[in-house]
């Protein structure tokens, strides 16, 4: 992908994640990036770097990957961080991207899976287009 498609699908990607974030007051951040860590187009929170966000997450779905084949748990779906400040949730978007989304304590999962699914049916068109 060139800087040109990559600034132009950042420019696309960039309100739908804006819709994503602002459907929740318990979604803090939303970003996505490739499946190779590449930052995509993020909408953060101050202090968090975009690359480096991109990496460890594309990191930790791989790896994700490699365990639920490992333990024939079948093709992985989604991975779930559980902290003291939060949750992330981190998910394919077709077989390209990744999509990261950041919620306070107290949320309701269910929500922040049914959003996140939606949101990575209109990332996967954008990307695949």
């Amino acid at each position: 992908m060139s800087k040109t498609q990559a600034s132009g699908t950042e420019r696309l990607l960039s309100p739908i994640l804006r819709e994503l974030n602002s459907s929740s007051d318990h979604i803090e951040a939303s970003a996505v990036m490739s499946r190779d860590g590449l930052s995509v187009a993020s909408v953060l929170g101050d202090g968090v770097d975009s690359d480096r966000l991109g990496a460890m997450c594309a990191a930790l779905l791989s790896l994700a990957d490699t365990t639920a084949k490992e333990l024939n748990r079948g093709t992985l779906k989604q991975v779930l961080l559980h902290g003291t400040n939060g949750f992330m949730l981190i998910t394919h978007v077709g077989d390209k991207a990744v999509l990261a989304v950041a919620s306070k304590p107290g949320t309701n999962l269910g929500m922040v899976f049914v959003e996140a699914k939606k949101t990575a049916k209109k990332i996967e068109t954008i990307i695949n287009a």
